[in-house]
């Protein structure tokens, strides 16, 4: 029910408000939250020395000659893009650009339309292109996460090869079929598995790099720029796999409402960050020492006798790592839901306490089949390394251009400052992205083809939801009008309140309609209830309703939530008795329309999107469920509308 007006409550806010959590916990509770953060913002990037340096150096078909040289320039490589487009653009810039403490691409696109005064289209385009692509990203995560950490157990012995795909499997079933029934009893365990990842990442790294200390060369950014240029065409593929040691690097922004932007940063900065770079400059130098270490550099870096112990870590890790993306998908699911992208799916919340914690039935299913495919269609994390990158970078892309209009609207930064940071980053990004296409083939067209199919399905949606919404205007009677009309004609009444939710309070709402067209009786009280959804992360109990009388019998109330909120209808007109509104739930009925779609040859858009948008609206779940509405007060009526 939300509706597709530009919303009014969100304000303006400065570079780095950041999450409420930072301004009421002093240095204790940002250390806590940062901590926190080790466990569900890194775990993505956290995993990515699992085959990022193994990937670049097999691209580079090094000769023995220059193999010393080349894995210098590729660990100088690997360094600097975690320096560029990690700690430069997200940790200083993008984590500025908070839309009242939230992050990610919806929050980044509905700050950037309202910075623009309402409906701007290319933003509203950027917002889907990037919400599609991390449906891509997060098919793609899971499979190759867990499928590179299993992989280890052939470097422990040959004879688990022929089982990695079939354990691969069953613990992704597992990770996907545990999600129903919450995951915040085990999640107090991911911050300290991932601390201790990293710090075995570092002590790793640190064991090795007296192997060859010229890998420290690597801190040089010219010996990357070397390696590019004594590579030519070669070193532009290089960059698709070099690409891998940065993703998941989006994560920091789209995790922020659960953190802050400071225990964010001081994560990265503090711990982070040092065990990546160390880990890269031990494996760099232990493969300039045994070049015979490629086949798994990582897992050759442990003594023989810790090999097994730190493959269960890497399962772990990985694991956690796809845990925080499903998660992820389970969130922008229900932003995109609450913006109006997607129709209503049935949202369950797994905890009592926390509002976040959800679990999306249909998202989850379409990822576990999505996930189970890959793995069994590629087999390898080498073979779907090919399929990695095209989504994370366009998405990368899709931020550098929606922060353009953060920069220069909303900071107030001159128009060729705006322009100029934002072609730095850019420049980068659009270098990782077009060697990334150049494995389109190899696999690269598995997230394009999903974020393709999602950009289509949720432009769809929109544009058909307001198409139906401007064909239901004109066909309604204002309410005021209808309140008249019925001082008039004086309907029969019957005792006790009635509760008609509509997308807009406006126009009389269809269920009221034919409440009085068939069964020609009006409650005593009769409350007609909009629910619409802001720009904003989530709306104060002080604004999330208003209150207009229209008579003495007849009451409007407009409910306002935030789009990382759940719309629970009858909490909210429960606080609503606090404001003088008096009414019995127990002799209340709530009155909800049903719409029957039918396809119409005047609708505005082609038959087969019409078809789509009707094929949409039966996934849409039930209404009572959505809204959190018992069962036993709900009466529904339908009726058949063309689109």
């Amino acid at each position: 029910m939300a509706n597709d007006k530009p919303p009014e409550l969100v304000s303006p806010v400065s570079g780095g408000t950041g999450h409420a959590g930072e301004s009421t916990h002093g240095k204790a509770g940002v250390t806590a939250l940062a901590f926190g953060s080790i466990g569900v913002v890194y775990g993505d990037i956290g995993t990515s020395p699992l085959y990022a340096l193994r990937e670049s150096l097999e691209h580079a078909k090094s000769s023995s000659a220059n193999f010393s040289s080349d894995v210098i320039g590729i660990v100088s490589l690997l360094l600097w893009a975690l320096f560029l487009v990690v700690t430069v653009k997200y940790v200083i810039f993008i984590l500025r650009a908070d839309n009242k403490g939230e992050g990610g691409t919806l929050a980044l696109m509905a700050l950037a339309n309202h910075v623009l005064g309402g409906r701007a289209t290319p933003v509203l385009v950027l917002g889907l292109v990037g919400a599609a692509l991390f449906a891509g990203d997060a098919i793609i995560t899971p499979a190759i996460s867990v499928l590179s950490a299993v992989e280890g157990l052939k470097v422990v012995t040959p004879l688990f090869e022929p089982y990695v795909v079939p354990i691969t499997v069953v613990i992704l079933l597992t990770l996907f079929m545990v999600q129903k029934s919450g995951t915040h009893r085990v999640a107090t365990w991911f911050s300290p598995i991932m601390t201790l990842w990293f710090v075995t990442l570092a002590v790793l790294g640190v064991m090795h790099i007296g192997d060859a200390p010229e890998i420290l060369k690597a801190f040089n950014p010219l010996n990357a720029i070397a390696f590019l240029f004594a590579h030519g065409y070669l070193s532009f593929v290089v960059m698709g796999s070099v690409f891998l040691a940065v993703t998941g690097a989006e994560a920091l922004y789209a995790d922020m409402g659960h953190f802050g932007k400071r225990p964010i940063q001081y994560a990265w900065v503090l711990l982070v960050l040092p065990a990546l770079t160390l880990n890269y400059l031990g494996q760099g130098a232990m493969l300039i020492g045994d070049p015979s270490t490629l086949k798994s550099p990582f897992y050759l870096m442990a003594p023989e006798s810790l090999r097994l112990p730190l493959v269960l870590l890497a399962t772990l890790a990985a694991v956690i790592a796809s845990q925080a993306v499903i998660t992820g998908a389970f969130s922008l699911a229900r932003q995109a839901i609450q913006l109006g992208f997607l129709p209503r799916l049935e949202i369950q919340h797994t905890s009592d306490q926390q509002e976040g914690q959800i679990y999306v039935p249909k998202v989850n299913h379409i990822l576990l089949v999505g996930v189970i495919l890959l793995v069994l269609m590629f087999g390898s994390s080498s073979k779907l390394a090919s399929a990695y990158g095209i989504a994370v970078t366009a998405s990368m892309v899709v931020d550098s251009c929606l922060v353009f209009f953060i920069f220069w609207k909303m900071w107030r930064w001159p128009l060729w400052v705006s322009a100029l940071v934002v072609a730095l980053f850019l420049s980068l990004e659009l270098a990782f992205f077009s060697s990334n296409l150049l494995k389109l083939f190899d696999g690269g067209y598995v997230p394009v083809l999903i974020g393709i199919v999602m950009t289509v399905m949720m432009w769809t949606w929109k544009r058909g939801s307001r198409i139906l919404e401007n064909k239901t205007r004109r066909a309604s009677i204002p309410t005021v009008d209808l309140v008249r009309m019925l001082q008039k004609s004086k309907p029969t009444r019957v005792p006790g309140t009635a509760i008609f939710l509509t997308s807009t309070a406006e126009v009389a709402p269809a269920a009221l309609m034919h409440n009085l067209k068939h069964n020609k009786v009006l409650h005593e009280r009769v409350l007609i209830v909009s629910v619409s959804t802001e720009d904003t992360p989530r709306v104060s109990s002080s604004k999330r309703c208003e209150i207009e009388r229209v008579s003495d019998d007849f009451t409007i109330v407009r409910m306002h939530f935030g789009f990382m909120e759940s719309p629970r209808v009858p909490a909210a007109l429960a606080e609503l008795r606090k404001q003088g509104l008096k009414f019995d739930i127990m002799t209340t009925s709530f009155f909800l329309g049903r719409r029957t779609l039918k396809a119409s040859t005047t609708s505005g858009m082609p038959a087969w999107q019409d078809n789509l948008y009707i094929s949409l609206s039966r996934q849409s779940a039930n209404a009572t469920d959505f809204f959190s509405i018992p069962s036993d007060r709900v009466v529904e009526l339908g009726a058949q509308v063309t689109v």
